[in-house]
């Protein structure tokens, strides 16, 4: 999850020090990449990768094909801290690599100057009419509207038409407009990922670091029907 600007200032300014920002995983050892340590690093990415390690953006369905800078991918890395496998587990093992390339399972964009930003994880996309959502994206616009507090996007149905969506917390006092927040949509996203349900909710399932929990949120809105 990455830090915003909202929280990566006021810390630098209270502290006199530098927050940066690093990625990695168990498998990774666990650090691939960060923002260099000087007026260079940029809140909001995890910077780039050490010395001596590799990451691509690629096609989920296709890790063979690189991406365009600022494109959604997913990320594959090489390195001497990734791991060679698990242990006692080869299919597993096979199914983590493409051509020697660990499969993060973490949606990324890189920017033409070489900084990671990590959007998604592939087991959160939609998958609705044959497109791949990002609730992350998704969620970043409707935030946007005025009376959203907070949100969280997730798919419900079948796993392979999925129906987007968002289980909405509202400003208090505030009357959310849903057929405006709809139009909103609809003006900054592709019409395959305008939301087509919408639920109000008091609150949203998070994690000890503030991290909305999605697959909790879903099971509410599943018992909700």
């Amino acid at each position: 999850m990455p830090l915003s600007a909202a929280v990566v200032d006021p810390w630098e300014e209270r502290s006199g020090g530098w927050l940066i920002e690093g990625y990695g995983l168990s498998e990774t050892s666990p650090v691939l990449m960060a923002n260099p340590v000087s007026n260079g690093r940029r809140a909001g990415t995890v910077g780039m990768p050490f010395p001596s390690t590799e990451a691509r953006a690629v096609d989920p369905d296709n890790p063979t094909v690189e991406v365009a800078p600022g494109e959604r991918g997913e990320l594959v890395v090489k390195g001497p801290q990734v791991f060679q496998g698990y242990y006692g587990r080869p299919d597993d093992t096979a199914e983590a690599f493409a051509d020697g390339w660990y499969r993060t399972g973490d949606i990324v964009t890189i920017s033409e100057d070489g900084y990671f930003s990590i959007v998604d994880r592939i087991k959160d996309l939609i998958i609705t009419g044959g497109f791949n959502v990002s609730p992350s994206e998704v969620e970043d616009t409707l935030r946007r509207f005025e009376g959203v507090a907070d949100v969280a996007v997730v798919g419900l149905g079948s796993s392979s038409n999925e129906q987007v969506t968002a289980a909405v917390v509202v400003d208090k006092g505030v009357t959310l407009d849903e057929a405006g927040l709809r139009e909103y949509a609809r003006e900054n996203l592709a019409a395959y990922k305008v939301p087509r349900r919408i639920v109000i909710v008091n609150d949203l399932p998070k994690s000890l670091i503030g991290k909305v929990i999605r697959r909790q949120v879903k099971e509410q809105l599943l018992a909700k029907k």
